[in-house]
């Protein structure tokens, strides 16, 4: 039978041998699996971008995929790796968070911490558990050598980012925070469409207008809009918003609600 689908989703970028190096582990341990590259240009370290990629993801495979989440800055230290089986789907990553978004809207899911070492790489390096630690486990999994309960032991909890839902710090204005930056420059924010009129503050920056998609936009306006992740976000027409507003993901980026009349309910500077 074919193996079930391996997807890596990554901070490597390509050109080091890391990425490649895993598909090798995998590929020697389960010959013919599928693998799916999601992405490898998650900016380094950056836990909010890579909790979007893989929530963003997942939900489009089938069930059985096997997914492989390393983005890692704690590797090496007392941080756990994890199995997490949730909606008949496997994930393979750091204790560090970086789940959190693929599993924060539902508590069913079983966790487990990876400890058998029989199924990891010889002599397993402190700073690759993606190539020793992550990839041989999916392999054991996606080859039937190994069952979920094989990996390691129960846990009772698993660790969330912080503020992956918006607070509301006074009437009409909530504190969110930006998820992650797409190819195009694009700044997807942790917040959801409001009925109301809005408008969001990012640094200096105050966008008042609110368009359905790119086109006929000015060049220069940066505009927010619903995109396909069901969050709000903000774009310019054919050039980087991101590289405007001088914002990575995890920056602070605040809402404000208006009346129906248009005016704000705070005075903005």
């Amino acid at each position: 039978m074919t193996p079930p689908i391996i997807t890596l989703t990554t901070d490597f970028g390509l050109q080091d041998h890391y990425t490649g190096t895993m598909k090798g582990v995998i590929l020697s341990r389960c010959p013919g699996a599928p693998i799916v590259d999601i992405t490898h240009h998650i900016p380094p370290f950056s836990l909010y971008a890579g909790a979007y990629a893989i929530s963003q993801a997942a939900p489009f495979f089938p069930p059985g995929t096997i997914h492989v989440v390393v983005v890692d800055p704690g590797v090496g230290t007392a941080r756990k790796p994890l199995l997490v089986e949730f909606e008949r789907q496997f994930f393979i990553a750091p204790d560090n968070g970086v789940l959190s978004l693929r599993l924060s809207h539902d508590a069913a899911f079983t966790a487990r911490e990876i400890t058998n070492r029989q199924l990891w790489l010889p002599n397993p390096s402190s700073t690759f558990h993606g190539r020793d630690i992550f990839a041989p486990s999916a392999a054991a999994l996606a080859n039937g050598s190994a069952s979920p309960q094989d990996l390691g032991p129960l846990l009772d909890r698993i660790e969330c980012l912080p503020d992956l839902e918006p607070i509301e710090t006074e009437p009409g204005i909530s504190q969110g925070k930006i998820l992650s930056i797409d190819h195009f420059g694009n700044v997807i924010t942790n917040f959801r469409s409001p009925a109301a009129t809005f408008s969001l503050r990012i640094g200096p920056h105050h966008i008042r207008d609110f368009r359905q998609s790119f086109g006929g936009a000015p060049p220069d306006l940066l505009f927010a809009y619903l995109g396909s992740s069901g969050y709000l976000e903000v774009a310019r027409n054919g050039r980087s918003a991101a590289q405007a507003l001088g914002v990575s993901p995890g920056d602070a980026v605040t809402l404000h609600l208006h009346d129906t009349i248009g005016e704000s309910r705070k005075v903005l500077p």
